[in-house]
């Protein structure tokens, strides 16, 4: 009986070894270039941390922060790009998905190539294609709302259009994913309850409330927070198109710790901004985890 419970355990031990060792090449680059930089830019936070100075000050730049109306601003924006983003992305992405699943294979291939390839193309590329489509005096956007008797609109040099214009950057490159998601996951769901619901004559709205929606609620989990995490982390956009610009009408939490950190020199005052963004995105990631996670098993 002894040898066999110490045979057993030997076996638990051996197992477990072998599991992290596998685990160990991921587990090492997460703990190097994703735990260690947060620690430290915690760390860096409580301090006067510039180029020629490294002193100690406490939440003085949590303060500063508290207290600096362009940092207000940056926050601001944020959360309106991301409250108008992330509804518009989950909105169109599953339209899309339920317009084309039961398509052919051929014309599921199609559209989802079409609305993934600007996920997969260089970011750099896509943002110089929409800086012409906004060009003031030759942007295809401004062509086109001539045939309707506007004037041209700076789109990004205007501050009550260019928050707008970015957002609509960020839409169009984020719907990819999510609508290879919801086609796989709607793929996955039995036809025999949609028949089961037919035959009791529910009716469209009804089927997808009913058994569509909370059958997607672990596809719903994992698109809400993704892209709301990348919606909070929005930077090449701003940093390629308008620099924050015009008087920070774009200027992001993100694009402000880059300029405080490298235009700027202040990398504590950078690292708050940081952890004041990550607070943020835990909180929220939380509150979506309770409300759409409910059902959801992990």
């Amino acid at each position: 009986m002894i040898a066999t419970v110490l045979k057993l355990k030997k076996n638990v031990y051996r197992d477990w070894l072998m599991s992290y060792l596998f685990l160990l090449p991921a587990l090492t680059f997460f703990l190097i270039f994703v735990l260690f930089p947060m620690l430290k830019g915690g760390y860096m936070s409580l301090y006067d941390y510039t180029i020629t100075s490294f002193e100690f000050i406490g939440f003085d730049n949590y303060m500063t922060l508290y207290h600096d109306e362009t940092f207000h601003k940056s926050l601001r924006n944020t959360i309106i790009i991301v409250a108008v983003a992330v509804p518009i992305v989950i909105m169109f992405s599953l339209f899309v998905a339920m317009a084309i699943y039961k398509r052919s294979e051929f014309t599921r291939s199609f559209f989802r190539g079409v609305f993934y390839l600007p996920a997969v193309t260089s970011v750099v590329s896509v943002t110089v294609v929409w800086g012409w489509i906004y060009h003031p005096n030759f942007g295809v956007l401004n062509y086109i709302t001539g045939f309707f008797g506007m004037e041209p609109i700076s789109w990004l040099g205007d501050t009550r259009t260019a928050l707008m214009a970015i957002t609509v950057i960020l839409i169009t490159t984020s719907v990819g994913q999510p609508i290879i998601l919801y086609i796989a996951s709607l793929g996955n769901i039995p036809t025999t309850y949609i028949e089961a619901a037919q035959i009791d004559r529910a009716t469209p709205g009804q089927i997808f409330r009913k058994v569509i929606w909370p059958l997607l609620m672990p596809t719903n989990l994992y698109v809400i927070v993704i892209t709301t995490i990348n919606s909070f982390q929005i930077f090449a956009l701003i940093q390629l198109l308008t620099s924050g610009g015009p008087v920070y009408s774009t200027s992001t939490v993100m694009y402000g710790v880059y300029e405080q950190a490298f235009l700027l020199g202040n990398f504590g005052l950078a690292s708050a901004m940081g952890v004041v963004l990550a607070i943020i995105i835990g909180i929220i990631s939380l509150i979506q985890f309770k409300y759409f996670g409910s059902d959801v098993e992990y």
